[in-house]
């Protein structure tokens, strides 16, 4: 569920909607369910849940530490966000540090559902992230991001905002007892200009003294929310970092049918289709889109699959970077610009917010800049609908592609820069069995590029290339007794390669991370009775001097096996580039 405004439970997905025989039509989209206590495992010991990925790469010297808040949310829901106040680790022997880590450290035990949150500082959003679901012997989870990039920030004096909006009462009895400590590591070498991060950051994102979560929240399709900001004079590089989230009735947006076959079979279910894309326009004018990917919280399709693997990017969100250097020359006037963001097709509701990163140039007092091209092709979508009562299927097709490049003078000389987005997406649904049974298979593809040359040079470039996956199968079946079982599969995907290229060298990496699930509930009512979820994962990343993979998997809280290795491969389960502009077309 992972959102501040629901008051469920257990948030089961049953399947991404139904029309079985247990539910009416006020309820199809989702069923509000309670895990039956007694069903979990005996042991008396908490149980760890964890996401896979990769280690952070750290330096050999030792960090220095700091403690910034430590925390027990209880009743925090539609309250403001906990402040800490932050100080530099000064008493640190060295104050350049090459890499920085937040690690979240968080119990909970008794019954409650999945929770969004966020950690910003000063209005920059640093993290955000799920909460586990607890169990009444209690569960632990640390999570540990790289925030080296907002190493500016951590320099100075600020306030660190982080909100959980938790229920508790008789029947949320969860607590999260929070812990967020800092670990600074000192430099090794040098970095490079383009290799560090950015000098100043800019928040795009609400006051932190109101209620809720600092991100803006976009309730429908026509909704846009926006920031007011100015830059200062002597920027030469700008970053837009896009934060986004997902929940309630567009929580599962990929599973939604089309508006077309919700009217015909007179349902109340959330729809829209299944398409969404986040847009984010400079003074009215588009500038980049985030599609993003399909990240499933501890709550959501069946819980049981989420102990204790976690679903891919639902412990540590991912943000999306926009490249805006070749907008500097139309907000280096000194005036007030605007950033907004909708998203395209969008139900209740999406929490957005964004970061902008900018590099000054310490040599000079102004740089100067000039938009030299901007290409923007409209939204390419088109949806193939044949149904005939509750059954049927649906293709979703769609394409997008912008192209800004623009100049900047300034004390490294005159670069240009280019920025690319070229996406595609394509989603498959199946309704059968009257709409019991559900099948979706959805891929998102774009390449994002930024080229940045002197008329002599190469100074900077990125090119990054990312998949997608999202498979789902659902069916289920009436036991009678106001009792039904629900059986399902699940396959996510997310393969991510990156090429950088600067005067300081070049590198390459990538990942490929492969998770499935299979499980099953009996469902009595509002009470799932009994349930077995199993996890299977393969985590691969490569880069220029490591490589390391986990193969894992785990079923009915247990882990089955556990495989690392730091060994090279050349395998993966796809092949690069990817193959932006393929279509589906419904069968004939």
């Amino acid at each position: 569920m992972a959102t501040s405004s629901s008051i469920f439970l257990v948030y089961f997905f049953l399947p991404l909607f139904s029309t079985a025989t247990p539910h009416s039509t006020s309820s199809l989209y989702r069923s509000h369910l309670i895990t039956q206590q007694e069903s979990l495992p005996k042991s008396a010991t908490p149980i760890t849940f964890f996401e896979v990925t990769k280690p952070i790469k750290l330096p050999k010297t030792k960090p220095c530490s700091c403690l910034i808040l430590e925390h027990d949310f209880g009743s925090t829901y539609r309250k403001p966000p906990i402040l800490a106040n932050y100080t530099p680790p000064l008493n640190c022997p060295s104050q350049k540090f090459s890499k920085i880590v937040l690690e979240w450290r968080a119990t909970c035990k008794g019954r409650q559902f999945d929770r969004i949150f966020g950690v910003w500082i000063s209005g920059v959003e640093i993290f955000r992230s799920c909460t586990a679901e607890p169990t009444k012997n209690g569960i632990f989870w640390t999570v540990k991001k790289d925030i080296t990039r907002y190493s500016s920030l951590l320099m100075k004096n600020q306030i660190f905002a982080v909100y959980l909006g938790n229920i508790v009462d008789s029947t949320y009895t969860g607590v999260y007892h929070v812990e967020i400590f800092v670990h600074f590591y000192p430099a090794e070498v040098k970095l490079g200009e383009f290799d560090s991060g950015a000098d100043l950051i800019v928040p795009i994102s609400r006051n932190m003294h109101l209620n809720d979560g600092l991100w803006f929240e976009i309730e429908n399709s026509t909704d846009v929310q926006s920031k007011d900001f100015k830059i200062p004079p002597n920027v030469y590089r700008a970053v837009l970092e896009v934060y986004v989230s997902f929940h309630e009735n567009d929580e599962f947006w990929y599973g939604n049918p089309p508006n077309e076959y919700i009217s015909s079979n007179n349902l109340t279910i959330a729809g829209n289709g299944a398409f969404r894309e986040v847009v984010v326009s400079l003074d009215e004018m588009v500038v980049g889109v985030v599609w993003p990917f399909t990240v499933i919280y501890t709550g959501g399709v069946n819980p049981l699959f989420w102990r204790p693997i976690s679903g891919i990017g639902s412990f540590d969100l991912p943000s999306y970077d926009i490249e805006i250097t070749p907008l500097l020359g139309k907000i280096l006037d000194g005036n007030s610009h605007k950033i907004s963001f909708r998203v395209t097709d969008a139900l209740n509701v999406w929490y957005v917010d964004a970061n902008l990163h900018l590099w000054l140039d310490g040599k000079s007092k102004k740089t100067e800049g000039k938009l030299l091209r901007y290409s923007l092709l409209p939204l390419s979508l088109s949806v193939l609908t044949n149904f005939t009562g509750f059954d049927g299927s649906f293709i979703t097709n769609a394409s997008r592609s912008i192209t800004l490049t623009g100049m900047v003078k300034s004390s490294y000389g005159t670069i240009t820069t280019k920025s690319s987005q070229s996406l595609i997406y394509s989603n498959y649904m199946v309704m059968g069995n009257e709409g019991n049974l559900q099948i979706v298979d959805q891929i998102i593809e774009f390449n994002d590029t930024v080229y940045a040359t002197t008329p002599s040079s190469s100074v900077h470039s990125l090119e990054s290339f990312k998949k997608y996956l999202f498979k789902w199968y659902s069916d289920n079946v009436d036991q009678g007794s106001q009792s039904y079982t629900s059986i399902s599969n699940l396959t996510l995907g997310l393969e991510d390669k990156r090429v950088k290229a600067s005067k300081y060298g070049s590198s390459t990496s990538s990942v490929n991370n492969l998770q499935k699930a299979q499980g099953y509930m009996l469902v009595k009512g509002q009470l799932v009775v009994k349930g077995l979820g199993s996890t299977q994962q393969v985590y691969k990343y490569n880069d220029d001097s490591c490589c390391y993979s986990r193969s894992i998997s785990s079923s009915n809280y247990t882990i089955l096996y556990d495989k690392v290795s730091n060994s090279c491969s050349n395998g993966t389960w796809s092949h690069w580039p990817l193959r932006i502009g393929q279509r589906r077309s419904l069968p004939g």
